[in-house]
């Protein structure tokens, strides 16, 4: 079972989003919020409630934009808490460099809510099982709003555009040697490679840099 917590302003929004992920019997849903403060509240626990814990929600799914607040507070308090679980953005639309900046504080995705149920049920498992991944319309968009930003000091060879978009996609080490036709050791190889060009540490914090630096 994948536990999921809902994170949306929006009640009728949040109350649908519930009934759709309560039809799958591969996932629990452990609680769900209005606002940053009421997540907060109910990991935490409130008093009337319980807490849920930091431990045990392990996908949050999370609406970019809360009303008078968006996304990024709460996604920098739980990562600054040390929170295990993956986080993946629901949007209709945000600003490039606040995905940018989601993507670098460590969001496990972004999922686009013009796109069917069937396609959420399989970013969350994804994302649960690890995956990093991007509605490609903001990948697109992201990689155009880069052109005109400056360029790295150290230059990004073809493969490393490769594995960088392939990253993009989604794609685990495994999938990534077989589109490259090398080893999951020299994938692993070239991915430390990346880490060290770049000074990050992480999958999406490599994925952002690059995207800022012309890399993709």
């Amino acid at each position: 079972m994948i536990r999921i917590f809902v994170v949306d302003d929006h009640a009728l929004v949040r109350e649908g989003l519930l009934r759709l992920l309560s039809a799958d019997d591969t996932l629990e849903i452990v609680g769900f919020a209005d606002s940053i403060q009421n997540t907060l509240a109910k990991i935490d626990g409130d008093g009337d409630h319980p807490a849920i814990g930091l431990d045990g929600i392990d996908v949050l799914i999370l609406d970019y934009d809360l009303g008078t607040e968006n996304a990024i507070p709460l996604v920098s308090t739980l990562k600054e808490r040390g929170f295990p679980g993956r986080i993946l953005i629901v949007t209709a639309g945000l600003p490039n460099k606040d995905a940018l900046e989601l993507i670098r504080i460590g969001v496990s995705g972004i999922f686009h809510k013009k796109h069917p149920p069937e396609d959420l049920h399989k970013n969350i498992k994804e994302v649960a099982a690890g995956k990093f991944l991007i509605d490609q319309g903001y990948f697109q968009s992201l990689v155009e709003s880069s052109d005109g930003m400056s360029k790295p000091a150290a230059q990004y060879s073809e493969r490393d555009k490769q594995i960088l978009r392939m990253i993009l996609e989604g794609c685990p080490n495994k999938e990534i040697a077989a589109n490259l036709k090398v080893s999951e050791s020299a994938v692993k190889a070239s991915l430390q490679g990346l880490f060290a060009k770049t000074g990050v540490r992480t999958r999406g914090q490599l994925v952002r840099v690059a995207l800022e630096q012309g890399g993709v």
